[in-house]
Formats: C-alpha cells, sequence, structure tokens
C-alpha cells in the first residue's frame, strides 16, 4: 500500500549519510529545506531593510542566519514532533516521522534537542545583546505553538509570530535596536504565513478531523482561497509600509507587484482537495519570500 507522506526515501540523506545519522537528519527536516527557508527570510528581508550598512557586515550576519535557521528550525521540529508523537502515528502524511515510527525514542530527541539549543546559542553569542535577548524571547513561542493546534482553530496564527521573528532580528544585528520598519515587515510576514500555511494545512483535513486538531483549513473550509487572497493582500500592504519607514524607491514597490501576481498564479491553480498540489503551492511560497528580499535590495538602488 502507498502512503502518501512528505518524507522521500530516495532523499539525498539516505544517499550520504551514515545509518545512524539519518534518523535525526529526518527528525531536522534536513530532506526537506523548505521550513528552514521560510525560518530564513524575514531575517534577510530585515538585513537587507537597512540602508548604507556595511555589506561585509552584512554578509557575514546572513551567513550566521542561515546557519542559525537551519539549526532553530530543526530544533522547533523536534519540539513539534515530541509534543505530536502520538497524534502523528495516526495521520498518514506524519506515520513514519522518526518519532512516531520509534526509530527515534523520546530520550534521544530530547538529548538531540538539547544540543541543538546549544549550538543556536553559541550562534547567538556572535550578535550584539539586543539580537541575542530578542531572539532568546523567541523560545517561548518555539516551545508553545506546537500545541496551539490542540486549543485553536487558528494555529498558523502562532507559527506566523514564531517563523517571523526574524524580521526584527536582522535589524538589530546591525544596527543594534528594533527599528519601526520591521514592525510592519514582522506583521506582513505573519500574514503572509497564514496564507502559505492554510495551503500546507488543506494536506491534513481529512486526518486532522479525526484526530481532533484545529487549523485554518478546517475553519475556512471552501471559502479558504478568496481568505488566503486577503491574507496575501494585507501581507503586501504591511511590506508596503515597511518601504515606506524604510524609503525604499520605486523599484520596491514594483518588486512588490510581482511578488503580489505571483501568489495569485499558484492561488488560482492551486487545488485544495490535492494533497500533493497542496504541498507544491506550499513549496512556492519561498520564491515569493524570494522576490519580496530582491524587491527590498532594488529599492535601495540608486534611481
Amino acid at each position: 500500500m502507498n502512503i502518501f507522506t512528505d518524507i522521500n526515501p530516495a532523499a539525498w540523506i539516505d544517499r550520504n549519510m551514515p545509518d545512524s545519522w539519518r534518523p535525526y537528519a529526518r527528525l531536522m527536516r534536513l530532506d526537506r529545506p523548505i521550513g528552514t527557508w521560510l525560518l530564513l527570510l524575514p531575517c534577510w528581508w530585515s538585513l537587507a531593510l537597512v540602508e548604507g550598512a556595511p555589506w561585509l557586515s552584512g554578509l557575514f550576519y546572513a551567513l550566521l542566519f542561515a546557519i542559525g535557521a537551519l539549526i532553530m528550525r530543526g530544533a522547533g521540529c523536534v519540539v513539534n514532533d515530541i509534543y505530536d508523537r502520538n497524534i502523528d502515528k495516526m495521520v498518514e502524511r506524519t506515520s513514519i516521522r522518526p518519532l512516531a515510527s520509534g526509530e527515534v525514542t523520546l530520550w534521544q530527541a530530547l538529548v538531540f534537542l538539547a544540543v541543538l539549543l546549544l549550538i543556536g546559542l553559541g550562534i547567538l553569542f556572535c550578535f550584539n545583546k539586543t539580537t541575542l535577548y530578542t531572539a532568546i524571547i523567541s523560545l517561548a513561542l518555539v516551545f508553545t505553538y506546537p500545541l496551539m493546534k490542540r486549543i485553536t482553530w487558528w494555529p498558523q496564527l502562532f507559527l506566523g509570530f514564531t517563523f517571523n521573528w526574524g524580521a526584527l532580528l536582522g535589524w538589530a544585528a546591525l544596527t543594534g535596536s528594533i527599528g519601526m520598519a520591521t514592525i510592519p515587515l514582522y506583521l506582513g510576514g505573519v500574514v503572509w504565513t497564514l496564507a502559505y500555511d492554510t495551503l500546507y494545512a488543506h494536506q491534513d483535513k481529512r486526518d486532522d478531523l479525526a484526530v481532533g486538531v484545529k487549523s485554518t483549513a478546517l475553519l475556512f473550509g471552501d471559502k479558504s482561497r478568496p481568505i488566503i487572497a486577503l491574507f496575501y493582500i494585507a501581507a503586501l500592504g504591511f511590506f508596503a509600509l515597511a518601504g515606506l519607514a524604510a524609503q525604499m524607491h520605486g523599484l520596491f514597490y514594483k518588486g512588490l507587484v510581482i511578488a503580489g501576481l505571483q501568489a495569485a498564479w499558484h492561488l488560482a491553480l492551486w487545488r485544495m482537495d490535492d494533497p500533493a498540489d497542496c504541498l507544491k503551492r506550499f513549496k512556492a511560497s519561498r520564491d515569493f519570500g524570494l522576490i519580496i528580499l530582491a524587491a527590498i535590495l532594488l529599492g535601495h538602488w540608486p534611481v
């Protein structure tokens, strides 16, 4: 029997890693980098938003954020799988995850989580105090977000609060403060996450109903497409406000239009009852985020 799963048994980790490492790589979702991209991009947006920053410093922090996003996305996945290990057994897409399948024990996962958090803390010590303290606050979100699907229809909103924290950190890394432009940038990222993670959640509608967990996909149902469209419009509006606060040039706003067209294209083609298509449209969110990054960079270009 074929099982619908987001784990690719032919992924590079199975070809290139020692057997004993593979369950931990899958626990971190190293074979599925989309989550790392979605965590990283708000950090890069925030870095790029700072006009006149030394480019060497910007590249250095961009690299640190990339490593940190990989580690902390992995830590967040471990936390999620620890909380959901019994639920995951009952969901087709997640039933062969390492904890759900018994490939990794709870104790092993806890030790691995501690190692990842220590590495993440070590990376944070490379930043200034404002960035360090602001990042530490986000741990409260990392540890509580996975519980939200049990108590609210809006777990995607809490994912947005968590995954876009980097929109505050990039600016802080370069300036030592939380700039006004980062607030609408953060809010835009939160609403963007509501859009893409509702697309993602439509994969699991049947299983979520069966096990009793909540999502915006179940809340919105057949009305999801127009609601997601409103989320994208709101996100672009917040990004435009961030551009105004950062005194972006006209190329930035043209980039926002391109991002909006990309989102509209995928939303129009989306088949909400096809799990594979839901995953495909969700993965296209990385390209939307990269377009926003390019727009910010171009928005500083002399005209």
